[in-house]
């Protein structure tokens, strides 16, 4: 009996995400408010139409998501990006002033927030990788630092992109799948033939996995570091420009403020482990849309707006302690299989 309820308590563990998606996605469709069908007299919960689903996705891929999907590759290497909130504004705001200045048009202005964000990215490389400054106090200080820049070169002021943004952010693919979906789509199926099909994928999980063993068996960790901190950068660049698409194409101060947290979260819900080695980017998409439900849910509850940042905190805390247990249900289960030595 005992060893049913652990072998039971393991496997909740290991898919405590689902199980979390699963519990939020059931208790605010039980709890939203009901929509009347005419003609049979059945009440159906809104936050369970198919509308509301659809728009659930498209916040959770601007939200949290794209940028989700980067930090999924730098906590694979056991570091953290603390910058890319800070990142997806200066990205945007390049972008902006130059779409204003100069006439840029959408696709070249994406181009400019990719390039800068993947060089903010290279910065946070270079300071990990050359300088040994350890992963927090790095993009840290680059969090101060690109907001900074951005705030700078705006005076403070928002930036209200030509209208041409804002009809780019309610594109629909096929007439009927809303861009930022397409875009997420796209990212994740990137990352995951990255992860699993590729030398470089299998590099990132021995670098976390255990890096001094990586080294030793020919691995260019140095390499590998660099790239996954570029690949978050070019994430937040990436979304960066589709949130302010997303927002009719005004940027101020506030934009992105703490999506990092989101990012960070959405990813160990996910499975993704904050002491590496462990994670993939399909759990990343579960904990993004979970984050994005439990928001929506709260909406549909008109739950007070300032408690909702609350509710997100407690989201934050329930990925990193589900991390913690499975970490050490894991070390455990190491620990079974050590023999003592024979002498």
């Amino acid at each position: 009996m005992q060893k049913r309820m652990s072998t039971l308590f393991q496997l909740l563990l290991n898919n405590s995400t689902i199980v979390l998606f699963i519990a939020v996605f059931v208790l605010f469709g039980l709890t939203s408010p009901r929509l009347v069908i005419e003609g049979i007299g059945l009440e159906f919960p809104r936050f369970w139409l198919p509308e509301n689903m659809l728009n659930i996705i498209k916040q959770a891929a601007v939200f949290a998501g794209i940028i989700g999907v980067g930090m999924t590759f730098v906590l694979l290497t056991a570091g953290i990006d603390l910058s890319v909130g800070s990142n997806m504004y200066l990205s945007v705001v390049c972008a902006g002033l130059l779409m204003r200045s100069s006439g840029l048009e959408i696709l070249p202005a994406l181009l400019v927030s990719i390039v800068v964000g993947t060089l903010f990215g290279a910065l946070n490389a270079f300071c990990i990788v050359r300088l040994k400054i350890i992963p927090f106090m790095t993009t840290l200080a680059t969090l101060v630092i690109g907001r900074g820049l951005g705030t700078a070169l705006t005076e403070s002021q928002q930036i209200d992109f030509p209208e041409r943004m804002n009809a780019f952010g309610q594109t629909l693919v096929l007439g009927i799948i809303p861009m930022p979906i397409v875009v997420f789509a796209l990212v994740v199926l990137a990352a995951w033939f990255i992860l699993t099909q590729t030398p470089f994928g299998r590099q990132v999980y021995a670098v976390g996995n255990d890096i001094e063993a990586a080294k030793k068996a020919g691995i260019n960790t140095d390499r590998t570091l660099f790239l996954v901190y570029l690949i978050s950068g070019f994430c937040a660049g990436l979304a960066g420009f589709i949130l302010a698409s997303q927002l009719g194409g005004r940027v101020d101060r506030s934009f992105a403020e703490t999506r990092e947290f989101d990012a960070i979260a959405a990813a160990v819900l996910g499975g993704t482990s904050l002491f590496g080695g462990v994670g993939n980017v399909f759990g990343t998409v579960i904990g993004a849309m979970l984050i994005q439900m439990v928001g929506t849910g709260l909406q549909f509850n008109l739950v007070n707006l300032y408690l909702q940042p609350i509710a997100r905190a407690f989201i934050i805390f329930l990925a990193i302690f589900f991390d913690s247990l499975r970490e050490a249900n894991l070390a455990k289960l190491k620990r079974r299989f050590i023999r003592p030595i024979e002498t």
